[in-house]
């Protein structure tokens, strides 16, 4: 068996929390397969038990340990001690071979995700945002033009195409934290070229969810969609000048998205020390600023959908949904940011169904705003709501918080422009709720409030059932 060792002893340098600090380039390397980076979650199960075991016991341990990799294994002998606060890791004996034994389904996924002949590789953060794009090795490896960056949300530049019964496979991946194969979109710039999106989830070393990995293929049994209607429209009637919103988020992406995106990954590497130490405040420094960039980016979408929904040709598709079934969806995307606060988010039950009529992916955008709000500004330990009801006429699904609430003399101007009530958190542009009542009765539905100081929020998105 050809085994390929390193002689000289590789170190690494684990935080009390669990995130690795430093890391020699074998080591970090076996992060990154993980889906992890430097000054993240140790990603690493075998790895992240030894640091585990040290923080809690404060003494050395030291024990062979195996590691997977995306593609072959890793025999090595670990040494780890208390250091700082920390766990200082000490490995000899790194060795690594082919993975022993037929791989799993989804170990055999992650590796032709890894090595793929055709297409690229994308990761995104549990908020569906880029992290990263890799191009593949073959002749279709490239990245499209223009490529994504960092901080670009993922729908920016997919459009996302449902199967022939109507689901996206994506979003019920992510909501059930589950891999996903063959869900067909379409690039939104670049000619709109047809590819087949797989993805598998990404967990760190407590189980939780760090975001996706997945594989760009070109769709060859799908061609790319005719754009002619849309060429046209914005060309306006004499096919003269672009109209103002097109060229609008053309502008966005030129001239916003593309230079926060550097500032945001560049912010993230400094942060993570990447190359090289650095102080400790200097660090939350550009921690700061990464979260300050990716606000900022959270507005310019908000800014792009506003000026969308304000055009007078503004329209949505009038498609059958099932708002049970969104709600869930919604819930599912938003389950992690509520686990971290400890808030437990109680959706309707699998067996519910409420068919409805809209647009699939606007009902979710709503639903997905709503849930943020009550994540957002519910207290820590709390439980939010998601309940479905009806009637021949109307199919409604409610969003009840146990926050703060609004007060009656607020409650329409909690739809306006901009309008936060006060709020000085760095939560929100102000704009979600304006954005999701125009998009509710675009679709003929609405959107209600009922609630009191003290006595939390009930948000309710109506919709026609024909």
């Amino acid at each position: 068996m050809n085994m390929n060792a390193h002689p000289a002893i590789l170190r690494a340098s684990v935080a009390a929390d669990g995130r690795l600090i430093s890391a020699d380039a074998p080591i970090l390397a076996l992060q990154r397969e993980a889906g992890g980076a430097l000054g993240e979650m140790l990603a690493v199960p075998a790895l992240a038990a030894v640091a585990r075991l040290v923080t809690r016991l404060g003494i050395m341990v030291s024990r062979p340990v195996v590691a997977a990799g995306l593609t072959h294994d890793v025999d090595m002998w670990v040494r780890a001690r208390p250091d700082a606060g920390g766990v200082a890791m000490a490995i000899v004996d790194w060795r690594e071979r082919p993975a022993a034994g037929p791989m799993g389904e989804e170990a055999e996924r992650q590796a032709s995700f890894a090595a793929s002949a055709e297409g690229w590789i994308w990761q995104v953060d549990p908020a569906m945002r880029f992290t990263l794009c890799l191009p593949g090795e073959g002749p279709d490896g490239a990245l499209p033009d223009p490529a994504p960056v960092a901080g670009m949300a993922f729908t920016r530049m997919f459009t996302l195409l449902p199967d022939a019964d109507g689901d996206l496979a994506i979003l019920g991946a992510f909501a059930r934290r589950q891999p996903f194969e063959r869900q067909h979109a379409s690039l939104r710039q670049g000619g709109g070229a047809a590819v087949l999106l797989s993805g598998f989830p990404l967990f760190d070393a407590m189980g939780r969810l760090m975001g996706y990995r997945g594989h760009a293929a070109p769709d060859r049994g799908h061609a790319a969609p005719d754009r002619s209607d849309e060429a046209e429209a914005a060309t306006g009637a004499e096919g003269a000048e672009p109209m103002v919103g097109v060229d609008f988020s053309r502008r966005l992406d030129r001239s916003l998205r593309l230079p926060l995106g550097r500032i945001i990954a560049n912010a993230d590497s400094i942060a993570a020390q990447m190359d090289g130490p650095l102080r400790p405040d200097y660090a939350g420094y550009a921690t700061d600023i990464a979260s300050a960039g990716r606000h900022l980016m959270a507005l310019i979408d908000d800014l792009a959908d506003l000026q969308a929904i304000d055009r007078p040709d503004f329209a949505v598709a009038r498609e059958e949904v099932d708002l049970a079934d969104v709600a869930r969806r919604a819930a599912g995307l938003l389950g992690v940011r509520a686990l971290d606060r400890k808030i437990r988010i109680d959706p309707p039950d699998m067996d519910e169904a409420m068919p409805a009529i809209g647009e699939f992916r606007r009902v979710l955008q709503i639903l997905v705003n709503l849930v943020g709000n009550a994540v957002r500004y519910s207290p820590d330990g709390s439980q939010i709501w998601l309940r479905v009801d009806g009637d021949e006429a109307e199919a409604r699904v409610t969003v009840a918080d146990q926050g703060p609430g609004i007060a009656a003399d607020m409650q329409d101007r909690i739809f306006d422009k901009f309008e936060r009530l006060g709020r000085d958190d760095a939560g929100g542009s102000g704009l979600g709720l304006y954005i999701s009542r125009r998009l509710a009765r675009a679709m003929g539905g609405d959107i209600s409030i009922e609630s009191a100081p003290g006595q939390g929020a009930r948000f309710t998105l109506s919709l026609p059932t024909g």
